[in-house]
């Protein structure tokens, strides 16, 4: 079962709200997750992003790939994302 860490999207038609997600990479975007680590809300001004540091530090050693979008936001707040 390949994990991966991505968005899962919520929120109103052209509001967007997105929650970080662990999920198996063959279930739909905003289908099954296995556990939410976080979330991070575009629409505000300052952008918001709130992520579960130890949660994503763990799945990432498992070996949870983090999407290109994801990756960018977990790096911002300080997660590393390689090895």
């Amino acid at each position: 079962m390949a994990v991966k860490i991505r968005l899962k999207r919520m929120g109103a038609n052209k509001k967007p709200f997105y929650r970080i997600v662990v999920a198996d990479s063959r279930a739909p975007r905003d289908g099954k997750f296995i556990e939410e680590i976080g979330y991070y809300n575009p629409v505000v001004e300052p952008k918001v992003v709130k992520i579960n540091t130890e949660s994503a530090e763990k799945w990432l050693a498992t070996g949870a790939q983090p999407t290109d979008t994801v990756k960018k936001l977990l790096e911002q707040n300080g997660v590393k994302t390689s090895k």
